[in-house]
């Protein structure tokens, strides 16, 4: 049987609607040929029964991103504006948290699907070891753990992997399975194939191809995979109302009782916690006024001629730190009657064959059109601590922090509320790189700027202070002695110090 004329009829009606003689339908149907030829690869029913269920939710995908490809994302320009006072709405004015009879009704999502290839990890990034020999996901743990055992609460601990990261959570999560504090459920995402650039066709030749071939669609998939996976209807059975949602590496992303209050009082089906933008910022989805409703921006639909503006922090003062609370009876409503269309983008990749290919994406954040009473939480950046790159996480491995029940917290000796600026060079790119030359983390309670590039090691109990730009000319290796304090100083060369 066809791949399209599996029953799923809705789905078929909605497709055909949106895209009647237009130049897309020629790409469609060879678009549905090539996941004909991939599910006749698959030797068993029930796997061929789940791969087309997926399939379709791409194919659905492929079309949109067809419709909107030649009008530069849809975004008329002259419709966005800054979002008004009221729809974000500043955290310091948030009521006290009160009792934790709300937390009753929570429950708690990771995104955990991500490999951290930009650090030149091979394995799930959120098994990579932050602070005190602990996981990104044994720092999730704890947190849960403690505030079921502190607020006398049961709220589960989700995870949603992917195709990549699955085999390592369950590794590191298998030592909780007998802890009573915290119940922990982990289900995948999907797993959609790259396609081309030129042709817009199938990467992929088989569904056992090569994993470089396939990807996991973004964060803004965890709607359809919660749904496909029964995961929101056992919360629901369960009593559960509300989630919250956070990147599993964003060490900042702590329940806070007061913004659950403040959605429960406001009768928000969503809100999307968003911070004060700085130009190293300037990439990051944010929330606009388009048109008079509030709407998820992302760079990658932002017109060319308009990139200037958009990172401008005059405009767009503040950007979304994928932490966003849900209504799961909401969620229910809308995929079930409406379905969730989000913004859809694409990421340019390389294949192994060296071909230009694209990775079809959905931003969580963009799910705001689809609720009601919706709008943004404007809340303090110490709740906004990612770690992207070797650079941050040198930031978290240092005395700056230390772990209290799971989370980082700023040390108290730190006389500045901000944290210092770190920029470690290509020699220190990938995590091998880092660990091999920062064995010993330096110390930089008192540091304001650190910029490190070439060929640098540090030794045992470094100080750093004020601001330091160490710098290893091409072909020289620098040693930064045991010991050494540096404050206000520029190293190059054979370790010559410069005063700044």
């Amino acid at each position: 049987m066809p791949f399209f004329n599996y029953p799923v009829r809705r789905f078929r009606r909605r497709e055909r609607k949106n895209f009647p003689n237009t130049p897309g339908s020629v790409a469609n149907a060879s678009m549905r040929d090539e996941l004909d030829r991939l599910v006749n690869t698959i030797p068993y029913p029930t796997s061929k029964k789940l791969f087309i269920s997926e399939m379709q939710s791409f194919l659905h995908l492929y079309s949109r991103y067809l419709a909107q490809k030649p009008t530069a994302e849809n975004i008329d320009w002259q419709k966005v504006s800054t979002p008004r006072p009221e729809q974000i709405v500043s955290y310091e004015t948030l009521p006290e948290a009160g009792d934790n009879v709300l937390l009753k009704k929570l429950a708690v999502l990771r995104v955990n699907g991500g490999l951290g290839s930009t650090m030149g990890m091979v394995g799930a990034k959120s098994a990579l070891e932050v602070k005190d020999n602990m996981t990104f996901l044994d720092l999730a743990v704890q947190q849960i753990k403690h505030l079921n055992s502190t607020e006398h609460v049961d709220v589960p601990l989700l995870l949603m992997t992917s195709f990549n990261t699955q085999e390592d959570t369950i590794r590191i999560v298998k030592k909780y399975a007998n802890q009573h504090q915290v119940r922990i459920t982990t289900f995948n995402q999907s797993r959609y194939p790259k396609i081309y650039n030129d042709t817009l066709l199938l990467v992929p030749k088989s569904v056992d191809d090569d994993r470089k071939a396939w990807y996991p669609p973004g964060h803004g998939d965890l709607y359809l995979a919660l749904h496909r996976s029964g995961v929101l209807d056992q919360l629901l059975t369960e009593g559960k109302e509300y989630l919250f949602v956070s990147n599993s590496d964003n060490l900042g992303a702590v329940v806070d009782s007061k913004i659950l209050r403040h959605m429960v009082e406001t009768e928000a089906e969503f809100l999307v916690e968003v911070t004060n933008r700085t130009k190293a910022d300037v990439k990051g989805g944010t929330l606009i006024d388009y048109d008079g409703t509030l709407q998820f921006l992302e760079i990658a639909q932002v017109p060319l001629g308009c990139l200037e503006e958009f990172e401008s922090v005059k405009k767009f003062k503040s950007f979304s730190t994928n932490n966003v609370w849900v209504n799961l009876k909401a969620l229910k409503r809308v995929m079930e009657t409406q379905g969730m269309e989000l913004n859809v983008f694409a990421k340019q990749k390389v294949t192994e064959d060296g071909r230009s290919a694209l990775q079809l994406e959905t931003a969580v954040g963009s799910a705001i059109k689809h609720f009601k009473n919706s709008h943004g939480i404007n809340v303090p950046r110490s709740r906004f601590l990612p770690v992207k790159n070797c650079s941050d996480l040198l930031l978290v491995k240092s005395d700056l922090y230390s772990p209290q029940n799971g989370r980082l917290v700023l040390s108290e000796q730190r006389m500045f509320g901000t944290t210092p600026v770190i920029k470690l060079g290509d020699h220190f790119k990938k995590i091998q790189q880092f660990q091999k030359r920062l064995r010993y983390i330096p110390r930089m309670l008192e540091l304001d700027h650190l910029t490190v590039t070439g060929d640098v090691y540090f030794g045992r109990n470094v100080t750093l202070r004020g601001t330091v730009i160490i710098v290893a000319g091409e072909g020289q290796r620098l040693d930064i002695p045991d010991g050494c304090v540096l404050e206000n100083r520029l190293i190059s060369g054979g370790l010559m110090m410069t005063e700044l």
